[in-house]
């Protein structure tokens, strides 16, 4: 996605853009609000989404979003804000904005709030996840691999979608498998179950049926390792 980030916090600013950009997306930065206001409406802006802070110099988020919806903006508006009563969230709401994060906030909130509103917005597609010779889309619930003979195309369960999608995020990184479990799995899940085990050898067998190797290998005493090249032989 192409996103405005207006926010004068240059730490944070700085921070929250290199974690979009991480993601695949092109971040344009604004610290004011008028600056921010006048690239946002220009005829030539094409921005799939806004990431407004609430105090701002020049002109605040909140009269962004007002003045974005009376010039009909349907992009999806994301507040950030240090005010967190109930009054403020309200107010940021019936502005415009389609959603409201306290600071502080961790990364990986923005980023759910981000894919929860791209999720709501008319016309959206989850964008493709692509490591190596793995393509994932997630709008078809395929995996696509590369192979020496053309493209093997494997239909994914909603689970085997989304640890695969976890992998393709971090090609290469040894991830523990209680750090899988926690981010995919239930938080009352039994911590000594064999769930992503389980999971990933389910895996591992449907990727074999479709005449592939699995790209996931397990690390000792470590946990998982995704390797975006798979190997020459299944």
């Amino acid at each position: 996605m192409r996103i405005l980030l207006v926010e004068d916090e240059d730490d944070l600013a700085a921070a929250i853009q290199a974690v979009l950009q991480q993601q695949g997306h092109v971040v344009d930065r604004s610290g004011d609000g008028l600056e921010g206001w006048v690239v946002l409406s220009s005829e030539l802006a094409c921005y799939d989404l806004a990431i407004l802070d609430w105090m701002l110099p020049g002109l605040s988020g909140v009269e962004i979003c007002r003045r974005a919806r009376a010039a009909d903006l349907s992009l999806p508006l994301l507040l950030l804000t240090a005010r967190a009563e109930t009054a403020d969230r309200v107010q940021g709401l019936d502005a415009g904005a389609d959603d409201y994060l306290s600071k502080p906030f961790a990364m990986e909130e923005l980023l759910a709030r981000i894919r929860a509103l791209q999720r709501r917005h008319p016309g959206y597609r989850e964008p493709l996840l692509v490591a190596g010779a793995y393509q994932l889309d997630p709008a078809e619930s395929r995996l696509l691999v590369s192979t020496g003979t053309g493209v093997v195309s494997v239909q994914l369960s909603a689970k085997e979608q989304q640890l695969m999608a976890y992998f393709l995020e971090r090609p290469g990184q040894i991830i523990p498998g209680p750090r899988l479990r926690s981010q995919l799995w239930d938080l009352h899940q039994d911590p000594v179950s064999n769930v992503v085990a389980a999971q990933v050898r389910l895996l591992r067998r449907k990727l074999s049926a479709h005449g592939l190797p699995s790209p996931i290998a397990t690390v000792p005493a470590k946990g998982y390792r995704f390797d975006p090249q798979p190997s020459p032989e299944p």
